[in-house]
């Protein structure tokens, strides 16, 4: 088990299907970038924990432009009181690939 924790921003995303995330800083993208073959499982996603405040939930990073992006979907910004341009913590937990 690999834990990382980092403050970032909520950002809009307008893509086709618009979306709210947290980039990852370059340092954590770098370190995780430097794991991610025990971590894929496939197509450049990673499987990841998310804990921000109260609420914990299971996605996948994005990478995007040598960074990953982390999805905040809709219902952990409305029980966590959270808002675009909000610089929340962040505690990422990954789980190596057997």
């Amino acid at each position: 088990m690999i834990v990382m924790e980092f403050d970032g921003e909520i950002i809009y995303w307008r893509g086709p299907a618009p979306w709210y995330f947290v980039t990852m800083p370059d340092a954590e993208s770098e370190e995780l970038k430097a794991m991610s073959s025990m971590l894929t499982y496939g197509w450049g996603v990673i499987p990841v924990t998310v804990q921000v405040g109260q609420t914990t939930w299971t996605t996948s990073l994005f990478p995007k432009e040598g960074r990953y992006l982390v999805p905040i979907k809709a219902d952990i910004r409305k029980a966590e009181g959270l808002e675009e341009g909000d610089h929340i913590p962040l505690t990422l937990t990954f789980h190596l690939r057997d």
